[in-house]
């Protein structure tokens, strides 16, 4: 296999989200605008997430090779105004959500991954992994309220943005999500 070379490698081995995209960012900042930085992961969300993460902060994000139960993805540092940091103007906290569940207008969008959303999840929600929005977005009723939600935060951020983008116009983030939800919830696992 062809190596790639990268100006620095980052080890985020054993790191679930959101901590590869913070480790990420943080090490982004002691790079110049070209270089190229080699992540290397295990958790298999990060693939999604850094691709995105990469998108929304202007960044290049050149691939991922996997090597066993490693990722390796790499991102090339963009520069000047292109690493402005975009964030979802609409966003709301979990207790105004859990007010809104029983609103037939109200669309719960969990992207975090599959395995995530079955140990725990907002009853009635529907799951598309943060990777598969671009191509099931068709799922979801543009004409309703869609709340998207994520573990932290972070994916929901970056999924309200691509939905933004398609032409949903009422869309909302809703933070912190899943790691301080204290409402109804439910599990798939028995």
């Amino acid at each position: 296999m062809n190596s790639i070379e990268s100006n620095f490698v980052l080890d985020a081995k054993g790191l679930a989200c959101p901590m590869p995209i913070v480790k990420t960012k943080k090490a982004m900042n002691g790079l110049e605008a070209g270089q190229v930085i080699e992540i290397q992961a295990t958790d298999k969300g990060s693939k999604a997430d850094l691709q995105a993460w990469a998108k929304s902060s202007g960044h290049d994000y050149l691939g991922t090779i996997e090597e066993g139960d490693v990722l390796k993805h790499f991102v090339r540092k963009s520069s000047g105004e292109e690493t402005v940091e975009r964030k979802h103007e609409a966003v709301i906290d979990n207790t105004t959500l859990a007010g809104k569940l029983s609103d037939e207008n109200v669309i719960v969008l969990d992207v975090r991954e599959k395995a995530e959303y079955a140990f725990n999840h907002i009853p009635g929600a529907v799951s598309i992994p943060l990777g598969e929005l671009e191509t099931r977005m068709n799922e979801l009723n543009k004409d309703k309220e869609v709340y998207v939600v994520c573990r932290t935060g972070n994916r929901s951020d970056m999924a309200a943005q691509l939905l933004n983008e398609k032409g949903f116009t009422n869309v909302i983030n809703v933070v912190p999500g899943m790691s301080d939800w204290s409402g109804d919830s439910e599990s798939d696992i028995k």
